[in-house]
């Protein structure tokens, strides 16, 4: 029996573990490293051990630090996580000489599994040599061998493309994984990426717990999932969980593993075996009522599994809440937390304490659960993934979780960095989701312009921000009621909207009575002002909007509104053709050949920046010159920092 056990991860996984731990009477071990040294998961752990530096190759990525930890703090058991050193056999074979328990695979599976190339040539489907790649291969897919998340992953459609991404895809996979190997493989398109949980004891029990769906992803990185996939025929569903009991046991596999399979045309192409716990494994425990994690420890204690998984209820949908920007390319987005709420969330932000499955974070019933590494006032850095929390509905039909989700997303209140939010909502409700039968990866491809179209009521949430800030500041008015008539005070806001270079703009008079009636937009009735909370009639409705100000922005209800300075500082004003850094990172590289006075053509390929483990590749916005370059290789920089001028044709244009 475990008495101890350190979980070599961070965040919102490393906080779900503990929660198990603690239901189990485990004692529990933290990591950290200095970027992380007031993070959740560290004020969960009952100890915590400093893996100095920032990086994860200094940090996370360290396992001979790691088992230092472990052995100082007196565990006996090391839990992986997913992601970092979960799928690397000799971190594994490290803990094990060390004497401590893994809780995971043996290193032999993983090593016959973790790597993607070796796992295919064991299935009989070996991935294609890069060098003997032609045009008639096209499109592929370039993969990191070792780790998953979409990291070290690129579509290749032009063969002239393919060193340059076999390049970059090494690099990235090398800063997320500490190995960087990759491969290529065919690139289906358009398929449903769906996958098999498994779970196997010491004793020859192999369990399939169900199906998963995967299909909505952004740079090959899920976002939402959902168990069963919907829709799948009974004979496919029936192959895919014997293959995934045949390749475990291929391998002698035990404990949670996930077989992952790309179906398209009727057929089910493997794709690889996560040595792992899946991000996406809660919707698997709502279903079958089971806490995966528990079973882990169970099985690496030695216990035996009954012969069957217990049956299957209801259906279950993840989604993955994200501070990033989707409609500027998924940019990730860095900063506090000034108020995170989210329906199901607990009040130590763990999910402890709270009732029924939304409480604990655990199975328990339908409902709402959030798992989590962040609460108010935390502040999402820029070293590591820009995953906030994963929000899952459990409901007896899939429509009634896609429901129960969708509004439980729209109730959050988030003040901070720039989230997915909005755009998760609009997922879950949009028919491309609904009807399964429409369900594949090129679904943000082919909605993403729909799906990021900002929220209604943005211009009433102006209204709001403006006699909310009027409140608070009176500004000429001087807080009374005139005989004669002044003029307006007006107020404007840009959003989410498309309004134009004056952004929403709002005018009011203050009235005898001591409020305040709306002139512009017309049609709007101020019902109550307070600086925290406005309520408006407009054409019979009347909405409610709850007030904060954080950082020089005004949260209007759901609306995120900037207000608009009505003398702009010229400091502010940038040279046009400017590229500005849209988040916080360390430019990695810049294009070869690229220099001052030099020709640029539109969507060339100018730097790269390395932020939350992921590249961003920032390109020329039209054709033209480059008149300045401000980026080189290590330099780190500032959301807003300049990178570069590209003068474009129309600029170069003498006046007649």
């Amino acid at each position: 029996m475990l008495s101890t056990l350190l979980v070599a991860n961070r965040g919102e996984i490393a906080c779900r573990i503990f929660r198990t731990c603690r239901d189990l009477g485990i004692a529990t071990v933290a990591v950290y490293s200095d970027a992380d040294a007031d993070a959740l998961h560290v004020r969960e752990a009952d100890t915590a051990v400093r893996l100095p530096g920032a990086a994860p190759a200094d940090t996370y990525l360290r396992g001979d630090l790691i088992v230092k930890a472990a052995l100082a703090a007196g565990a006996d058991a090391v839990h992986p996580g997913y992601g970092f050193l979960s799928e690397n056999p000799g971190f594994a074979r490290a803990v094990t000489d060390a004497g401590l328990v893994w809780i995971g695979p043996p290193p032999a599976a993983i090593e016959a599994m973790a790597s993607k190339t070796r796992a295919k040539e064991l299935l009989g489907v070996p991935p294609l040599a890069a060098a003997d790649v032609t045009a008639d291969d096209l499109p592929v897919l370039v993969k990191a061998a070792a780790g998953g998340g979409g990291r070290g992953m690129r579509v290749v459609r032009h063969r002239a493309d393919l060193d340059g991404e076999l390049k970059a895809a090494s690099a990235e996979a090398l800063s997320a994984f500490g190995d960087g190997e990759v491969f290529v493989e065919p690139y289906v398109e358009n398929g449903r990426h769906v996958e098999v949980q498994i779970l196997a004891d010491t004793h020859g029990t192999v369990w399939t717990l169900g199906t998963r769906d995967c299909s909505l992803q952004r740079r090959h990185q899920k976002v939402i999932e959902e168990s069963p996939a919907p829709g799948l025929p009974p004979g496919l569903v029936a192959s895919l969980y014997e293959r995934s009991a045949a390749a475990a046991k291929a391998v002698g596999y035990t404990g949670a593993g996930t077989v992952e399979f790309l179906v398209a045309g009727g057929r089910a192409h493997f794709l690889e075996m996560n040595t792992r716990l899946q991000v996406e494994h809660p919707v698997t425990e709502a279903v079958f009522g089971i806490d995966l994690v528990a079973l882990q420890i169970a099985v690496a204690e030695g216990d035996a599994l009954p012969p069957d998984p217990p049956e299957p209820s209801g259906h279950a949908i993840e989604a993955r809440l994200y501070a990033e920007d989707p409609a500027a390319r998924w940019a990730p987005q860095a900063g506090r937390l000034h108020t995170f709420e989210l329906p199901g969330l607990g009040l130590s932000g763990s999910g402890l304490p709270g009732s029924g499955s939304a409480g604990s974070g655990l199975p328990g019933g339908p409902g709402l659960r959030v798992d989590t590494g962040y609460v108010s006032g935390d502040t999402v850095g820029v070293h590591y993934d820009a995953m906030l929390a994963k929000v899952v509905a459990h409901a007896p039909t899939r429509a009634a979780a896609a429901r129960l989700l969708a509004r439980g997303l729209e109730r959050a209140r988030i003040h901070g960095p720039s989230t997915n939010r909005d755009l998760l909502v609009a997922s879950l409700r949009h028919p491309g989701f609904t009807e399964p039968a429409r369900l594949g990866t090129d679904f943000y491809a082919e909605h993403l312009d729909v799906l990021t179209v900002p929220p209604p009521g943005e211009e009433y949430a102006a209204v709001a921000a403006a006699l909310a800030d009027a409140a608070v500041n009176p500004s000429r008015f001087g807080g009374g009621w005139r005989n004669v008539r002044s003029q307006d005070e007006r107020r404007a806001y840009t959003g989410l909207a498309r309004t134009g270079d004056g952004g929403h703009e709002v005018a009011y008079r203050p009235t005898r009575a001591g409020g305040y009636q709306v002139t512009s937009p017309p049609g709007v009735r101020a019902v109550a002002v307070a600086a925290d909370r406005v309520s408006l009639e407009a054409g019979g409705i009347v909405r409610h909007f709850s007030i904060a100000r954080h950082d020089g922005t005004v949260y209007a209800g759901p609306h995120r509104l900037t207000p608009v300075p009505r003398f702009p500082d010229p400091d502010d004003q940038r040279e046009p053709g400017s590229l500005l850094a849209p988040m916080p990172g360390t430019v990695v590289r810049v294009a070869d050949g690229l220099a001052v006075g030099g020709r640029v053509e539109a969507g060339q390929p100018l730097l790269w920046l390395e932020a939350m483990k992921m590249e961003h590749r920032v390109t020329a916005p039209a054709s033209g010159t480059l008149t300045a370059l401000h980026a080189a290789p290590g330099r780190q920089v500032e959301v807003g920092a300049l990178l570069a001028v590209v003068s474009t044709d129309a600029q170069e244009e003498p006046s007649a």
